[in-house]
This record gives C-alpha cells, sequence and structure tokens, in this order.
C-alpha cells in the first residue's frame, strides 16, 4: 500500500506524551498514513501504552519497532525511515511529545508539493503555555557558540540574536530546523541519505538540513502552521549527562564536516537577524 505520509517516532521513556501524540495523528482525515515508532529500549511503561494504543487506532496503519537500548536518534529513527522510504510520498519526522492537527500537515504537504526546491519544511512550535519555540534557526557555528557561553551578557546577547531568523513571510528560508517536526518527500532521502549515524544524539537535525542546502534543496519554516510542541529538553536535565556529552562531541563533527567553524557555507542561503 501506497501511504500519503508515514511518521517516524521515537520514543524513549515516552509514557507521559506518546498517546496523545499517536492520538492526534490518527485524527487525521485528509490523507492515507501510517505510523512507525521506534522505541529505544524504555524503562517505564511505554511499550504497554504503545500496546493498548494500537487497539484504539482506527485511521492510521501503526507498527512498533522495539529496540533493546537507547541508539540514540540517528540509527533508530533510520530504521523507520528505510521502511517508510519503501511505500510513502512524504515522510514526517515527529518527536514523541507533540500534538499534530490536519491544517498544519494539509499546509506542510502542500509547499511541498508547490515548490520541488524545499526540501524540508516545519511549522512552529508551541509549547502548552503558548510560547512560540525558536525552531528554526542560524547554522550553529562555534563561533555562534561561543558567544552564547559568555560572561559577557552583551556578547550572550549578540549570540542569541545571530541565531535568530526573521520570520517575515510565511514560507521562510533557515538554516536548519528542529526535527521535532519535519515534513519531506520520500524522494529527498533517497537522494541525499539517511541520517549520519556518526552522531548518536545531536545535532543530526542540523547535519541533516545542511546536507539538504549541499545537494540544492531549501530548509523551511512555515509560519501559518503551528502544533503543539511539550519539549522536554533532555539535555538540559543534567549539565553533566550523556545527552550534553553526546551533543558537543556532534557539533564538532558538525564543525568539521561542513568547515562551519566561524561561518556559515556559501550554499545555505538565509539572513538571520545579526547580520
Amino acid at each position: 500500500m501506497q501511504f500519503d505520509i508515514s511518521f517516524i517516532i521515537l520514543t524513549w521513556n515516552s509514557e507521559k506524551y506518546i498517546e496523545k501524540c499517536l492520538q492526534s495523528i490518527d485524527a487525521i482525515r485528509t490523507f492515507n498514513t501510517k505510523i512507525y515508532v521506534i522505541d529505544n529500549g524504555s524503562k517505564d511503561g511505554t511499550i504497554s501504552v504503545l500496546d493498548w494504543i494500537k487497539s484504539q487506532l482506527t485511521h492510521t496503519q501503526f507498527e512498533v519497532i522495539p529496540l533493546s537500548s537507547n541508539k540514540g536518534t540517528t540509527v533508530s529513527r533510520n530504521l523507520g525511515l528505510n521502511k517508510a522510504c519503501e511505500n510513502s510520498r512524504y515522510i514526517c519526522v515527529l518527536d514523541s511529545d507533540t500534538i499534530i492537527n490536519e491544517a498544519a500537515m494539509k499546509q506542510l504537504v502542500e509547499i511541498l508539493a508547490e515548490d520541488s526546491s524545499i526540501g524540508i519544511v516545519g511549522p512552529v512550535l508551541q509549547g502548552l503555555d503558548g510560547s512560540i519555540q525558536n525552531s528554526g534557526r542560524a547554522i550553529p557555528t562555534l563561533s555562534l557558540k561561543l558567544l552564547k557561553v559568555f560572561p559577557s551578557k552583551a556578547l550572550r546577547e549578540k549570540g542569541a540574536r545571530k541565531e535568530q531568523i526573521p520570520k517575515i513571510r510565511n514560507v521562510t528560508d533557515v538554516g536548519y530546523l528542529m526535527s521535532a517536526c519535519w515534513m519531506m518527500p520520500s524522494s529527498l532521502i533517497k537522494k541525499i541519505g539517511l541520517l549520519d549515524e556518526n552522531i548518536f544524539y545531536a545535532p543530526e537535525d542540523v547535519e541533516y538540513c545542511m546536507r539538504a542546502w549541499k545537494y540544492g534543496y531549501r530548509v523551511c519554516y512555515v509560519k501559518d502552521a503551528s502544533i503543539i510542541h511539550v519539549w522536554q529538553r533532555l539535555s538540559r536535565k543534567k549539565l553533566l549527562s550523556k545527552h550534553n556529552w553526546e551533543h558537543i562531541k556532534g557539533l564538532f563533527y558538525l564543525f568539521h564536516r561542513y568547515h562551519c567553524y566561524f561561518s556559515k557555507p556559501d550554499y545555505v542561503h538565509y539572513i538571520s537577524q545579526g547580520e
């Protein structure tokens, strides 16, 4: 069967969030959908929730890929992406702590269908309190990251400004999108490949968006499409954690691979607030 959209969702101790996420997908009627959930060795009740909700879904097909341990974001998501590429026109990479809606998904698909120069689109990510998350950002160069951690408040604010991209138009080119919600044609993955498994946790989203830019595709933030993102922010719960260590390693891997220690590559087109 050919699906209009396949959703790729990672779970890791996600029992508090995953039910609402899956129910929001099942409420979609415009598209023929399938969900691939890859569980990264959850130790809580996530698997039990997944087993229960499988019988509750009425519209979308559902497949769980259980892993014995946490394999990170790239290896795990690639298991779902590999399967989805064979039977789906569009693929949505989605976090387990999101709640989507039909209007947003429809707009993202329509934008991709109308403009083949766009490879990845993402909506506004809105917290439960109504706050808007900075999900479409500038490329994180080493110089930008250093500015954000300097003792000087003025330099930290300069770094924060350089990370911002003004969203004036409905569809705005950005350096990268947080992978809490990406919509992309399956043809993009077939052309540029899967996620880079040299990165365990982050910044796999930056790397993939930069690779899309390198292949001549645009990465775009859509201002008029909005979903809810609770945003667990696992890397910020503990300063000295495996998540943070893997993030630091991933950043230096990115800086080296794309030669973006001090500036973004010429093929990445956007104008940040700090420029």
